[in-house]
């Protein structure tokens, strides 16, 4: 799992980044927004930790960009502020939690392993009814049949199992999976082949994109 961690402190960025490498997460930690910006846009992140004061883009900017942008990676914010405005604007902008300064790595962790249980991160199969998805090993099983996905069928497939039962725009699918914006006709494309292995769970909604049904 992969986390981009945005803090300027130079010593508590350390700390954190060894702290969570030691629990087995991969980490990229940038000073600022800039650069923050650039490696979300070049690079998958499961998780962002973003400090709100720092040099550039500030945190709160960057993640308000992002969802923007339809990129809705979980977030984190880190910060000093603790008026019931701030945390509200907080997740106004779309923050999914937030730890104030200082903190210790136990409280940390404890919003991390939320964060990751209410997305299903973890998860490393998938299972609805009579279908079964590996990611890791781009395989679809659906009554006994074994499927082995493309790389971009995997993406896809994978993003609808963590975000089910919601509206999934076009262009939140292009942010989060695609580098070069790809046609509509390619989109539809790939759908029908995935609808084609798992039936009627992926509703078009009509104009905007898709939705994955799971009970």
């Amino acid at each position: 799992m992969k986390i981009l961690l945005l803090e300027d402190d130079i010593f508590l960025g350390d700390l954190v980044r060894e702290h969570l490498q030691e629990r087995g997460f991969e980490v990229v930690l940038s000073s600022d927004g800039e650069d923050a910006y650039e490696r979300i846009q070049q690079e998958h992140f499961d998780i962002l930790l973003l400090d709100i004061n720092v040099p550039g883009i500030k945190g709160s900017e960057l993640l308000k960009l992002l969802r923007e942008q339809k990129i809705n990676t979980p977030a984190i914010f880190i910060t000093s502020l603790n008026t019931a405005k701030d945390v509200k604007e907080g997740f106004a902008i779309g923050a999914d939690d937030y730890i104030k300064k200082p903190f210790e790595f136990e409280e940390l962790d404890a919003r991390l392993e939320h964060i990751i249980k209410i997305y299903n991160l973890d998860q490393k199969i998938f299972t609805i009814g009579d279908i079964t998805f590996h990611p890791e090993k781009k395989l679809l099983i659906k009554d006994g049949k074994k499927t082995t996905l493309s790389t971009k069928e995997t993406q896809l497939l994978h993003y609808f199992f963590t975000h089910p039962n919601r509206t999934i725009t076009k262009e939140e699918l292009i942010a989060n999976l695609w580098e070069d914006i790809p046609t509509d006709a390619t989109i539809r494309t790939y759908i029908k082949m995935l609808r084609e292995h798992l039936g009627d769970v992926i509703r078009t909604v009509r104009g905007t994109g898709y939705e994955f049904i799971l009970p």
